[in-house]
């Protein structure tokens, strides 16, 4: 049972669901079709997991889907990496149709993360040539 603002919410056993879904072609997990990798165009930011960027890493992806909603950017991916040769790593690569993905920022390269600004615009000047970035795309003074 839940309670959810004083409502009453039975919530069904887990057999009940599989026998619900046996019947419900909705709910059938063979008609399910995967979401093609790299949709394109989507956005990858992979990050050091061992330095704890997760929350950094979410609210890049955040931000860039509010700027690019879809279906400019088709899928932002999150990968977290936890290796010596990755640590300290943050990277945003963007994959376009027919090209292999292009990096848009490294911090180790970069020598610290993205301020969003740039960010938005070297994605911008990509999916959206062109497309006014409001407050960041005013200079700065």
């Amino acid at each position: 049972m839940a309670e959810s603002a004083g409502v009453y919410c039975p919530l069904p056993s887990e057999q009940d669901n599989v026998e619900q879904a046996k019947g419900d072609p909705a709910l059938d997990s063979s008609t399910f079709i995967p979401p093609a990798p790299l949709m394109s165009p989507s956005i990858i930011i992979e990050f050091c997991d061992r330095c704890r960027w997760l929350h950094r890493a979410t609210w890049v992806s955040t931000e860039l889907f509010l700027t690019f909603p879809p279906p400019v950017l088709k899928a932002i991916s999150i990968i977290p990496l936890n290796s010596e040769e990755t640590g300290g790593s943050f990277r945003v690569w963007l994959n376009l149709e027919g090209s292999p993905p292009q990096l848009m920022w490294d911090r180790k390269i970069e020598g610290g993360f993205p301020e969003l600004k740039g960010l938005k615009q070297r994605i911008r000047d990509y999916v959206q040539p062109g497309k006014s970035l409001g407050h960041s795309d005013k200079k700065s003074e």
